[in-house]
């Protein structure tokens, strides 16, 4: 098969979708992989070690659409690539469809095989949208405490205070790998941190693991909102697999809180989870409502490509070695975990949530 990887284009979206090591790897297999000129510069990998790997470097964009059979990508395709997609080319990345209808008319039209990381699942869980939600619960904690600084528009709060001085007060509502990875890093530093979701098993499993600064509360409005006055920087990481994000947060619910705390909209991918957000970019990641600063930058990670990159190929390799071995229908035909992937397929929605969040007809897989 012939392997495609463009240079990532969204605003400041520094991430590659394969290593020259995956790029090795699928060489090996007997495929052609073929890179962007430059696609890694930005997560540290060089032309150069594409090559030695055995890729093959194209000038262009438009050169790596017109030879794939399959595009590995990080994030989703933006308007100026709609266009380069084919008819049957597979088109393997994050979409989050749910949070963009443009996107997702875009790609019914163009009758590709649209296969989205973040629904592929295994035993529960979601192995591709993992390595990057551990990365962004991490960095959704240094990004908020970055922005409770007075100059960035917060309280002017250190998160982990110093000897005589409290900590800050941190809320982290959900509790999947977002939320636990948020908790464990504000815990960290020092602060106190209260972690909710609606799963009191998985509040039990957050409760033996979590350190002693850290406690878990059933996740409603009505605990959301009597912790409000006292919170200092809330994180947002709540995720319906495949579908849009309920909020937890409305407007009026930021009349509760002191201004300069921090909003942190991690699900800003699925729509977000606070009804004021949305979308940023790391060019300009903020703005306040209400006195609120909100952060929904919705590519957290891209500001870490090289740990990204890294991780990120660690997970989709193995998915992109049994595409490209034995082409998408009879790979998503013998993994079912694979199979829940596909969203889109030749202009036809086959993954429910997407199809319902649009009133789309969604057309059940036959195989």
């Amino acid at each position: 098969m012939k392997i495609g990887i463009p240079k990532e284009i969204k605003n400041n979206e520094s991430r590659v979708s394969l290593t020259p090591s995956g790029a090795n790897t699928l060489a090996l297999h007997g495929h052609t992989v073929f890179v962007q000129k430059n696609a890694g510069v930005n997560s540290g990998f060089s032309d150069d070690r594409y090559i030695k790997a055995g890729a093959q470097i194209l000038p262009d964009a438009e050169s790596i659409y017109a030879q794939a059979d399959m595009i590995v990508k990080v994030k989703e395709p933006i308007e100026s690539e709609y266009k380069l997609i084919r008819p049957n080319q597979l088109v393997f990345t994050y979409f989050h469809f749910a949070s963009d209808e443009k996107l997702t008319r875009a790609m019914i039209e163009s009758k590709a095989v649209c296969l989205a990381y973040e629904t592929v699942e295994l035993n529960k869980t979601l192995p591709l949208l993992l390595p990057m939600s551990e990365v962004a619960g991490r960095m959704s904690v240094q990004e908020g405490a970055k922005y409770l600084e007075k100059p960035k528009g917060g309280k002017g709060i250190l998160l982990g205070g110093v000897p005589g001085v409290k900590p800050a007060n941190v809320l982290v509502i959900g509790g999947g790998v977002v939320g636990q990875n948020a908790a464990l890093m504000a815990a960290g530093l020092g602060a106190r941190v209260t972690i909710c979701d609606i799963s009191l098993p998985r509040l039990r499993y957050l409760s033996e693991i979590m350190p002693s600064n850290v406690v878990t509360l059933m996740s409603s409005k009505y605990n959301i909102e009597e912790l409000l006055p006292s919170v200092d920087l809330v994180i947002g990481a709540v995720l319906i697999p495949g579908a849009k994000a309920p909020y937890v947060i409305t407007k009026e619910m930021l009349k509760l809180m002191e201004p300069g705390s921090v909003m942190v909209d991690v699900a800003i991918d699925q729509g977000g989870c606070f009804e004021t957000s949305h979308p940023t970019t790391h060019a300009d990641a903020t703005y306040k409502v209400d006195e609120i600063v909100h952060y929904c930058v919705a590519n957290i990670p891209g500001a870490v490509p090289f740990t990204s990159t890294l991780a990120l190929t660690n997970a989709t390799l193995p998915y992109a070695v049994m595409l490209a071995d034995m082409g998408w229908e009879a790979a998503c035909a013998k993994h079912p975990d694979l199979r829940l992937g596909l969203n889109i397929i030749n202009g036809k929605v086959v993954y429910k949530a997407v199809a319902d969040t649009f009133g789309l007809p969604y057309e059940e897989l036959k195989f």
